[in-house]
């Protein structure tokens, strides 16, 4: 670009006219056919910049002006200027470029192509992956951002290499699928879109409904072979009474201190538990190490916080074998969401996690700041007293505690 050019376009006065032209321009119109364009924002000085360009002497003898204004802004003849300025189409592109400081892009054809790429990429899914339609339609409507159609090729290919691999015998574990079909062992977490992917493929070629509790969605996975995290996601169960003769029941028989069981352990050899329990399940470790403490020996199970599959599993065992459930959880937002699934599903009683609670605590809660409460079956009484305090509290407070772990019930 010629340095006139150059100090056009780095004129600050000029700046709402390249703005204005470029706009056009990406909007997909071509400049050889660009007769004016409408500018707001335009100052003094680059209207009188424009009109000592483009006003000659009959103009002036007129007191006409080739720049008009109006409410709505100037209105500049753009080819004119281009005349005065030596300026040829494709000079004008470089121009506006230089000034605005990013690319001339045809919005339109951009929009054309990007249409034709969705096209491509849902013919490609529906080839790949025959026989799970109903799949491909909710990835259809959950539709593709831009550049992102790379990505899903990825997981229709990822995908599509699964269906060739299931029902898998030997078992294969969900990441080692995930590696044989997409290079990556965390591809197909199951909190990750392509997880999801992944359930609703497998109920879909499985004929059944697809599910959405942890523990149902690994049952889901396990049938056709995959097996998820059955080794790693454990829980804790301290002085839990067992009365089977199963290695489980052993274990728990003769621990002194919390016992960890992951999936496995309750899905394929659980413990028979001893039905006249009352088993108090807990939403932290810390509670635990309180009960090691103080000599408690009353039976406790922790989840440590969000539900998980092997939480499920323990809750659902417990349901199946006749124990009666109480739950504690912090009193913040996630441990009020935590304990309405706990009650709701396996109707467990909740404990310590009420307005007698939040008045022991009295003055001095937990110092964290209270965040937004479920809406779900909270005592609306306990919601406005923990919104007026505005603060948690968790189940290490004392409150919380002696209300847990009552000195009555120690050793």
């Amino acid at each position: 670009m010629g340095t006139t050019w150059e100090w056009v376009a780095g004129d600050e006065a000029l700046a709402p006219l390249w703005a204005a032209v470029h706009d056009r321009l990406c909007a997909g119109t071509d400049p050889a056919a660009m007769a004016s364009v409408r500018v707001t924002g335009l100052p003094p000085a680059g209207v009188a910049a424009l009109r000592a360009w483009l006003d000659d002497a009959g103009r002036l003898r007129r007191g006409t002006s080739a720049v008009v204004m109006d409410a709505r802004g100037a209105r500049v003849p753009v080819r004119a200027l281009c005349q005065v300025l030596r300026l040829e189409p494709q000079d004008l592109v470089a121009l506006v470029e230089h000034a605005v400081g990013r690319p001339v892009i045809d919005r339109a054809q951009q929009r054309t192509s990007d249409a034709a790429l969705r096209q491509d990429v849902w013919q490609y899914a529906a080839a790949q992956l025959p026989a799970c339609p109903g799949l491909v339609a909710r990835m259809r409507t959950a539709g593709i951002g831009v550049n992102e159609g790379t990505g899903v090729r990825k997981l229709v290919d990822a995908l599509a290499a699964v269906t060739t691999r299931l029902p898998a015998n030997p078992p294969v574990s969900l990441p080692k699928l995930a590696h044989d079909t997409a290079g990556d062992p965390h591809f197909f977490d199951l909190d990750t879109l392509a997880g999801s992917r992944l359930v609703t493929l497998v109920a879909e070629l499985t004929g059944q409904v697809e599910p959405t509790r942890p523990d149902r969605i690994r049952a889901l996975l396990e049938q056709t072979g995959v097996v998820p995290d059955r080794l790693t996601a454990t829980v804790l169960l301290h002085h839990v009474q067992a009365i089977g003769d199963g290695p489980i029941d052993r274990r728990l028989r003769d621990a002194v201190a919390p016992v960890s069981l992951h999936l496995f352990d309750l899905t394929r050899t659980p413990p028979r538990l001893d039905p006249i329990q009352v088993l108090t399940v807990v939403e932290n470790p810390s509670v635990l190490e309180a009960a090691l403490a103080c000599g408690h020996t009353a039976p406790l199970a922790c989840t440590s916080g969000q539900l998980r599959a092997v939480d499920h599993a323990l809750l659902q065992l417990a349901v199946d074998q006749g124990v009666a459930l109480q739950y504690a959880g912090d009193l913040d937002g996630p441990g009020l969401g935590i304990a309405h699934t706990v009650t709701r599903l396996y109707g467990a009683r909740l404990v310590a996690m009420d307005l007698a609670t939040l008045h022991d605590a009295g003055t001095h809660p937990s110092a964290v700041i209270l965040g937004p409460l479920p809406a779900e079956d909270i005592d609306p009484q306990l919601a406005r007293e923990l919104r007026d305090v505005g603060r948690v509290v968790f189940q290490e407070h004392d409150a919380v505690l002696g209300r847990l772990l009552p000195p009555a019930s120690t050793s």
